[in-house]
């Protein structure tokens, strides 16, 4: 099953650190963000990545193609134009990278990658956030209910997507939140059937609106609650949360070894 992950946005919110890069590729214990949601995956056995690029593209690419400089020591014999890697260590990863556009919104460019997933199932994230969910429980849940859309939902009050959740953990409604909002939100952490791309209807399509709310009408979105650790890192402080948990080694999306 292939990964699908969110990564073109500008990333405004967190400027002090977008200017330069986008904001998957900020850095947590030296390594960006996207690589700890592709390593917890990873741990679960999914290992082939379709990765959705805009804003400072080439910036992802260019570390994907240098990987092994990044995870490697490295001789450079300059006299004799020579390059030997040390300790060569390979992620088990395969990585399409296409460039969706500069402003396409979230359905538009899940939308541009259809061709690259075919006719099945697959996993759907946002680049900018790490939790420890339970993703064989998530597989599990969404293959026993039949619909077409399964959300990881957590309890935080942020600026997020407020769901109402009926007793059967069917949604009914997707909202934006407003001030007073203290409901489960969208947590990202999805699981998609193919037939989500009949509600993408083309670049301009927000994910979290239209799609969303039509899914909910249609009762085909299905909520996996997940009570654990979930943080995004939409702002400079939150940032600093994931490098504090991660440099006091209490990073609980860190499962592998």
């Amino acid at each position: 099953m292939k990964v699908v992950i969110l990564a073109g946005g500008l990333g405004t919110r967190i400027s002090e650190e977008s200017h330069l890069k986008p904001k998957p590729m900020i850095e947590i214990g030296g390594q960006p963000i996207l690589w700890h949601i592709m390593k917890y995956y990873s741990e679960y056995g999914y290992h082939d990545f379709v990765i959705c690029l805009g804003y400072k593209q080439y910036v992802v690419k260019e570390y994907f193609a240098d990987y092994f400089l990044h995870t490697s020591d490295v001789t450079f014999d300059l006299a004799n134009n020579q390059m030997e890697v040390h300790n060569n260590y390979s992620e088990p990863w395969k990585v399409t990278l296409v460039d969706t556009g500069l402003h396409t919104m979230t359905g538009g460019r899940v939308k541009r990658i259809q061709q690259y997933i075919g006719d099945e199932p697959f996993m759907l994230t946002y680049g900018d956030g790490v939790c420890n969910v339970d993703l064989n429980a998530l597989l599990k849940f969404h293959q026993s209910h039949g619909k077409t859309a399964t959300i990881t939902t957590v309890n935080i009050g942020q600026q997020k997507g407020v769901l109402d959740i009926g007793p059967d953990n069917t949604i009914h409604s997707f909202r934006e939140k407003d001030s007073m909002d203290g409901a489960v939100i969208n947590g990202g952490f999805m699981v998609m059937n193919p037939e989500i791309f009949d509600y993408l209807k083309g670049d301009d399509t927000v994910f979290e609106r239209e799609p969303m709310q039509t899914l909910a009408e249609e009762g085909q979105m299905m909520s996996f609650y997940h009570s654990g650790f979930w943080q995004c890192m939409d702002t400079q402080r939150e940032m600093n949360k994931l490098e504090t948990l991660w440099q006091s080694d209490n990073a609980p999306w860190k499962i592998w070894k």
